[in-house]
Protein backbone atom coordinates (compact mmCIF):
# COMPACT_ATOMS: atom_id res chain seq x y z
CA UNK A 1 0.00 0.00 0.00
CA UNK A 2 2.92 2.27 0.62
CA UNK A 3 4.81 1.61 -2.54
CA UNK A 4 1.37 2.33 -4.14
CA UNK A 5 1.30 5.53 -2.42
CA UNK A 6 4.58 6.37 -2.95
CA UNK A 7 4.14 5.98 -6.63
CA UNK A 8 0.85 7.88 -6.90
CA UNK A 9 2.88 10.60 -5.27
CA UNK A 10 5.85 10.15 -7.60
CA UNK A 11 3.26 10.32 -10.72
CA UNK A 12 2.25 13.43 -9.62
CA UNK A 13 5.38 15.45 -9.28
CA UNK A 14 6.41 14.09 -12.72
CA UNK A 15 3.07 15.64 -14.00
CA UNK A 16 3.49 19.07 -12.43
CA UNK A 17 6.59 19.25 -13.99
CA UNK A 18 5.58 18.26 -17.31
CA UNK A 19 2.75 20.69 -17.77
CA UNK A 20 0.41 22.62 -16.11
CA UNK A 21 -2.96 21.08 -17.44
CA UNK A 22 -5.32 20.38 -14.61
CA UNK A 23 -2.83 21.50 -11.97
CA UNK A 24 -5.45 22.35 -8.99
CA UNK A 25 -6.88 18.34 -9.38
CA UNK A 26 -3.30 16.85 -9.48
CA UNK A 27 -2.30 19.27 -6.06
CA UNK A 28 -5.57 18.12 -4.29
CA UNK A 29 -4.62 14.47 -5.42
CA UNK A 30 -1.20 14.65 -4.89
CA UNK A 31 -2.12 16.27 -1.33
CA UNK A 32 -4.81 13.29 -0.43
CA UNK A 33 -2.32 10.55 -1.66
CA UNK A 34 0.07 11.94 0.89
CA UNK A 35 -2.02 12.27 4.07
CA UNK A 36 -3.34 8.97 3.44
CA UNK A 37 0.55 7.65 3.18
CA UNK A 38 1.13 9.44 6.62
CA UNK A 39 -1.91 7.93 8.21
CA UNK A 40 -0.93 4.32 7.14
CA UNK A 41 2.90 5.06 8.70
CA UNK A 42 1.73 5.77 11.71
CA UNK A 43 -1.24 4.03 12.43
CA UNK A 44 0.29 0.65 10.28
CA UNK A 45 0.26 -1.85 13.41
CA UNK A 46 -3.55 -1.42 13.76
CA UNK A 47 -5.16 -4.15 11.02
CA UNK A 48 -8.79 -2.90 11.56
CA UNK A 49 -7.59 0.65 10.18
CA UNK A 50 -4.97 -0.89 7.37
CA UNK A 51 -8.09 -2.49 6.05
CA UNK A 52 -9.49 0.61 5.93
CA UNK A 53 -7.05 2.47 4.30
CA UNK A 54 -7.09 -0.48 1.42
CA UNK A 55 -10.89 0.97 1.20
CA UNK A 56 -9.44 4.35 0.88
CA UNK A 57 -6.69 3.38 -1.48
CA UNK A 58 -8.73 1.83 -3.60
CA UNK A 59 -10.54 4.72 -4.28
CA UNK A 60 -7.84 6.59 -4.69
CA UNK A 61 -6.96 4.50 -7.54
CA UNK A 62 -10.17 5.00 -9.06
CA UNK A 63 -9.60 8.63 -8.78
CA UNK A 64 -6.87 8.74 -10.31
CA UNK A 65 -7.67 6.53 -13.27
CA UNK A 66 -10.05 9.23 -13.73
CA UNK A 67 -8.06 11.94 -13.40
CA UNK A 68 -4.71 10.36 -15.75
CA UNK A 69 -7.59 9.74 -18.40
CA UNK A 70 -8.17 13.15 -18.21
CA UNK A 71 -4.65 14.35 -18.29
CA UNK A 72 -3.92 12.04 -21.41
CA UNK A 73 -7.04 13.64 -23.12
CA UNK A 74 -6.30 16.90 -22.59
CA UNK A 75 -2.41 16.06 -23.68
CA UNK A 76 -3.65 14.59 -26.64
CA UNK A 77 -6.20 17.45 -27.32
CA UNK A 78 -3.02 19.77 -26.77
CA UNK A 79 -1.09 17.76 -29.00
CA UNK A 80 -3.88 18.33 -31.86
CA UNK A 81 -3.93 21.89 -31.28
CA UNK A 82 -0.38 22.23 -31.70
CA UNK A 83 -0.41 20.54 -34.89
CA UNK A 84 -3.35 22.05 -36.32
CA UNK A 85 -1.14 25.25 -35.20
CA UNK A 86 1.73 24.68 -37.17
CA UNK A 87 -0.68 24.23 -39.89
CA UNK A 88 -2.27 26.73 -39.82
CA UNK A 89 1.10 29.29 -39.35
CA UNK A 90 2.58 27.02 -42.38
CA UNK A 91 -0.45 28.00 -44.15
CA UNK A 92 -0.76 31.56 -43.51
CA UNK A 93 3.08 32.30 -44.39
CA UNK A 94 2.63 30.63 -47.66
CA UNK A 95 -0.46 32.93 -48.31
CA UNK A 96 1.77 35.61 -47.12
CA UNK A 97 4.80 34.85 -49.67
CA UNK A 98 1.74 34.82 -51.92
CA UNK A 99 0.18 37.68 -51.52
CA UNK A 100 3.37 39.58 -51.20
CA UNK A 101 4.50 38.24 -54.77
CA UNK A 102 1.06 38.71 -56.40
CA UNK A 103 1.58 42.63 -54.84
CA UNK A 104 4.76 42.53 -56.18
CA UNK A 105 3.81 41.37 -59.78
CA UNK A 106 0.31 44.01 -59.69
CA UNK A 107 3.16 46.66 -58.96
CA UNK A 108 5.07 45.58 -61.81
CA UNK A 109 2.16 45.20 -64.10
CA UNK A 110 0.98 48.56 -63.14
CA UNK A 111 3.70 50.21 -63.83
CA UNK A 112 4.24 48.96 -67.36
CA UNK A 113 0.75 49.57 -67.94
CA UNK A 114 1.42 53.25 -66.73
CA UNK A 115 3.82 53.34 -69.12
CA UNK A 116 1.74 51.62 -72.06
CA UNK A 117 -0.42 54.39 -71.70
CA UNK A 118 1.71 57.26 -72.12
CA UNK A 119 1.01 59.25 -75.26
CA UNK A 120 3.45 58.69 -77.84
CA UNK A 121 3.97 60.66 -81.32
CA UNK A 122 6.51 60.20 -84.68
CA UNK A 123 6.85 61.46 -87.92
CA UNK A 124 8.18 65.01 -86.65
CA UNK A 125 8.78 67.66 -89.71
CA UNK A 126 9.83 70.91 -89.51
CA UNK A 127 9.39 73.27 -92.41
CA UNK A 128 9.88 76.88 -92.98
CA UNK A 129 7.35 78.75 -95.60
CA UNK A 130 6.65 82.41 -97.09
CA UNK A 131 2.90 83.04 -97.45
CA UNK A 132 1.72 85.38 -99.77
CA UNK A 133 -1.92 86.16 -100.93
CA UNK A 134 -3.27 83.09 -98.93
CA UNK A 135 -0.88 80.80 -100.03
CA UNK A 136 2.33 79.56 -98.89
CA UNK A 137 5.80 78.24 -100.36
CA UNK A 138 8.52 76.33 -98.88
CA UNK A 139 11.94 78.25 -98.48
CA UNK A 140 14.94 77.53 -97.17
CA UNK A 141 15.78 81.71 -96.85
CA UNK A 142 16.09 82.96 -93.98
CA UNK A 143 14.85 86.09 -94.88
CA UNK A 144 11.82 85.41 -96.65
CA UNK A 145 10.68 82.47 -94.37
CA UNK A 146 7.54 83.95 -92.31
CA UNK A 147 6.50 80.72 -90.61
CA UNK A 148 7.54 77.86 -89.31
CA UNK A 149 4.90 74.72 -89.89
CA UNK A 150 5.77 71.55 -87.67
CA UNK A 151 4.19 68.33 -88.60
CA UNK A 152 4.03 64.77 -86.18
CA UNK A 153 1.57 61.90 -86.12
CA UNK A 154 -0.43 61.04 -82.51
CA UNK A 155 0.15 57.15 -82.22
CA UNK A 156 -3.05 54.73 -81.99
CA UNK A 157 -2.63 53.87 -78.24
CA UNK A 158 -5.69 51.81 -76.92
CA UNK A 159 -4.10 51.96 -73.26
CA UNK A 160 -3.58 55.83 -73.16
CA UNK A 161 -6.91 57.85 -71.86
CA UNK A 162 -9.16 59.52 -73.83
CA UNK A 163 -10.11 63.36 -73.73
CA UNK A 164 -8.19 66.91 -74.83
CA UNK A 165 -4.46 66.68 -74.51
CA UNK A 166 -2.38 69.53 -74.58
CA UNK A 167 0.71 69.58 -76.79
CA UNK A 168 3.32 72.29 -76.15
CA UNK A 169 5.67 72.89 -79.54
CA UNK A 170 8.78 74.96 -78.86
CA UNK A 171 11.42 76.30 -81.42
CA UNK A 172 15.05 76.83 -80.26
CA UNK A 173 16.41 79.53 -82.36
CA UNK A 174 20.24 79.86 -83.91
CA UNK A 175 20.68 82.06 -81.08
CA UNK A 176 19.71 79.48 -78.21
CA UNK A 177 16.59 81.80 -77.65
CA UNK A 178 12.95 80.09 -78.01
CA UNK A 179 11.05 81.47 -81.01
CA UNK A 180 8.04 83.09 -80.90
CA UNK A 181 7.93 82.73 -76.90
CA UNK A 182 4.36 82.73 -75.67
CA UNK A 183 5.48 82.66 -72.13
CA UNK A 184 6.03 79.41 -69.74
CA UNK A 185 3.98 76.48 -68.34
CA UNK A 186 4.73 74.80 -65.01
CA UNK A 187 4.29 70.92 -64.04
CA UNK A 188 5.52 70.55 -60.88
CA UNK A 189 8.91 71.36 -59.91
CA UNK A 190 9.24 71.75 -63.99
CA UNK A 191 8.85 74.48 -66.27
CA UNK A 192 8.38 74.93 -69.72
CA UNK A 193 8.77 77.82 -72.13
CA UNK A 194 6.69 77.19 -75.65
CA UNK A 195 6.36 78.59 -78.71
CA UNK A 196 2.90 77.33 -79.71
CA UNK A 197 0.10 75.19 -77.55
CA UNK A 198 -2.00 73.27 -79.49
CA UNK A 199 -5.37 71.56 -77.81
CA UNK A 200 -6.51 67.96 -79.35
CA UNK A 201 -8.79 65.82 -78.53
CA UNK A 202 -7.20 62.63 -78.67
CA UNK A 203 -9.37 59.20 -79.07
CA UNK A 204 -6.84 56.46 -78.94
CA UNK A 205 -6.73 56.69 -82.60
CA UNK A 206 -3.62 57.74 -85.20
CA UNK A 207 -3.50 61.54 -85.31
CA UNK A 208 -1.80 63.93 -87.89
CA UNK A 209 -0.99 67.59 -86.60
CA UNK A 210 0.07 70.30 -87.98
CA UNK A 211 0.90 73.22 -86.17
CA UNK A 212 1.88 77.03 -87.69
CA UNK A 213 4.32 79.17 -85.54
CA UNK A 214 4.95 82.84 -86.90
CA UNK A 215 7.92 84.47 -85.22
CA UNK A 216 7.30 87.88 -83.31
CA UNK A 217 7.79 91.08 -84.95
CA UNK A 218 11.25 91.76 -83.36
CA UNK A 219 12.22 87.98 -84.60
CA UNK A 220 11.60 89.10 -88.65
CA UNK A 221 13.56 88.22 -90.47
CA UNK A 222 14.60 85.27 -89.06
CA UNK A 223 18.22 84.35 -88.76
CA UNK A 224 20.42 82.07 -90.36
CA UNK A 225 20.96 79.00 -88.87
CA UNK A 226 19.78 75.66 -87.57
CA UNK A 227 16.18 75.71 -85.59
CA UNK A 228 15.58 72.80 -83.03
CA UNK A 229 12.07 71.76 -82.73
CA UNK A 230 10.94 69.63 -79.75
CA UNK A 231 7.76 68.39 -79.02
CA UNK A 232 5.85 68.02 -75.23
CA UNK A 233 2.78 66.69 -73.49
CA UNK A 234 2.89 67.61 -70.13
CA UNK A 235 6.75 68.01 -68.67
CA UNK A 236 7.09 64.63 -71.16
CA UNK A 237 9.45 65.17 -74.46
CA UNK A 238 7.38 63.29 -77.53
CA UNK A 239 10.04 64.07 -79.91
CA UNK A 240 12.41 66.35 -81.65
CA UNK A 241 13.30 67.27 -85.20
CA UNK A 242 15.17 70.58 -86.86
CA UNK A 243 15.01 72.57 -90.00
CA UNK A 244 18.36 74.65 -91.24
CA UNK A 245 17.58 78.34 -92.96
CA UNK A 246 20.41 79.69 -94.92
Amino acid sequence: MENELSQMILRYDDIMESNNLMSSQVKEAKRNAELTLDSLRILRSDLSVISKFKHQLTLLKTRNDHLFKAIDSLKDANLLLQREKLLAYNALKKERSTNNSLKKENEILSEHIKKGALLTANSFEARAYKSFLGRKKETRRATKADHIEVNFTLAQNALAEEGEKELYIQIVNPNNNVMADKGSTTFGDSSLIYSSRKTVNYRGDVMDITVDIEPNNNEKPLSKGTYFVNVFHKDRKLGATQVTLQ
